[in-house]
């Protein structure tokens, strides 16, 4: 099934309005979407595009493209963020990663899992410097990790959804 086939035009139209159709609200209006879809499909940024004043899919495709928090590729169900500040990569970040990616088995490269489980990221600080090596799943943090916790802390999520 296509991301076009489950996309809801009327949901869509609810998130402009709640915005009153203001273009100064693109921001605030592909959070809502992402929130939605875990991710921003092309024909939502597109629909956007063409139904607030103002604004062209270019500009829409423009701004998701420009900020790191936008993502054009579908999310996992469980989203996990590594840590690779300072403060934790100094502490073990690296090897907590490779764990992560091991455990889920990502192939290729990809950071989402084949089954749409789990998707993977680094980000450069989560704030929590005091807990490094941190890692956070779905804004659960995981503080003071290491590749033994990595397996535990999957393994669990795993028995969660058996």
């Amino acid at each position: 099934m296509s991301a076009s086939s489950l996309l809801d035009k009327n949901k869509l139209d609810e998130i402009i309005q709640s915005y009153d159709g203001e273009k100064s609200y693109l921001i605030a209006m592909l959070q809502k979407v992402q929130e939605i879809y875990k991710y921003l499909p092309e024909e939502a940024m597109t629909y956007i595009g063409s139904k607030v004043e103002g604004l062209s899919p270019a500009t829409v495709f423009g701004v998701a493209t420009f900020y790191a928090q936008f993502s054009l590729e579908p999310k996992g169900k469980y989203e996990i963020k590594v840590c690779d500040g300072t403060a934790c990569h100094v502490r073990g970040s690296m090897p907590v990663l490779e764990a992560v990616k091991k455990k889920i088995q990502l192939q290729n490269g990809k950071m989402t899992t084949e089954n749409g489980m789990f998707s993977l990221e680094t980000v450069s600080c989560l704030g929590a410097c005091s807990l490094a090596p941190a890692m956070v799943i779905n804004g659960k943090i995981y503080p003071k990790m290491t590749p033994d916790a990595v397996e535990i802390v999957i393994d669990t999520i795993l028995k969660e959804n058996v």
